[in-house]
């Protein structure tokens, strides 16, 4: 079991009540089901139609920040049109995966009260999607992509460079993510220093599949559960967003969820603001 929507909800739902928007096949079962049900994630807005769901397989060499894809099946999610449920769209907060950026954008239009907007994109969408996916980011208040598709997208190979390109195509935040090296918050506010948080250093990586997805779960799900957003919720928010991450790279697919408490994350919490704090 995977997906950017799964390990998303999954990391999102140890700080805050999560809504799933998502389309699924006739082999997302029951026993899949009661993964996300367990962790409470409102999954009345998964699609189901007839067919396989979207299926990906990939392989990782010496660099695990990276995969090589080796085959991606759209399936059920070909046709895939998110219709939003009437009492999602009053939801604050909302995260929109990495899928087409014209879907993206339909699901942001259909929320009514949205007061904060973050999205992942990825190379195929920046190469072959670039004016759709501009419009989309133009309604996005944080992106959460990594070095190479910063790089890509903002058209430089200074990273700070490239992050302002971004920056100036609408979200006021960007989060360049760097797997094993932590994350950088870049802002688009005059005078406003970007902001580094570290990654745990893991001696053993089973499966870095989906830890991207998980650090914006906990990004994104602890920005929710705060009762206000300023720069220092942010900061904390990128700590919580490695926490998750780096959970998500102990066991292989979304195992590590289904051990994984509450104390587990903020006692590692503790960890990462030992690795960066300077007496």
């Amino acid at each position: 079991m995977g997906g950017a929507a799964t390990y998303f909800s999954l990391a999102a739902s140890y700080f805050t009540d999560v809504q799933v928007l998502a389309v699924v096949g006739d082999d997302f079962t029951a026993e899949h089901e009661s993964i996300m049900v367990k962790r409470g994630v409102d999954i009345t807005g998964i699609q189901r139609k007839p067919g396989k769901t979207f299926f990906w397989s990939g392989e990782y060499g010496e660099n695990l920040n990276e995969a090589k894809s080796l085959d991606t099946q759209l399936n059920v999610f070909a046709d895939f049109d998110p219709q939003v449920p009437g009492r999602f769209q009053e939801t604050p907060y909302l995260f929109l995966a990495n899928i087409q950026p014209a879907l993206q954008l339909s699901v942001r239009n259909q929320m009514k009260d949205v007061q904060l907007t973050g999205a992942d994109t990825m190379n195929y969408w920046i190469n072959g999607y670039r004016s759709e996916l501009e419009k989309t980011l133009e309604k996005v208040d944080i992106l959460l992509i990594n070095d190479t598709e910063t790089r890509m997208l903002g058209g430089s190979s200074s990273l700070t460079r490239a992050a302002n390109n971004v920056l100036g195509l609408g979200p006021t935040a960007l989060v360049v993510k760097h797997g094993e090296f932590g994350a950088t918050a870049f802002f688009r506010a005059d005078g406003m220093h970007p902001f580094r948080a570290p990654a745990l250093p893991i001696e053993e990586v089973v499966d870095p599949t989906g830890a991207g997805d998980c650090f914006a779960g906990g990004f994104m799900g602890y920005i929710a559960s705060q009762p206000e957003m300023n720069r220092e919720v942010l900061k904390r928010a990128m700590f919580y967003g490695g926490v998750m991450g780096s959970f998500a790279c102990e066991k292989f697919g979304t195992d590590r969820f289904q051990t994984l408490t509450r104390r587990d994350i903020d006692s590692r919490f503790e960890v990462f603001r030992e690795l960066s704090h300077l007496e």
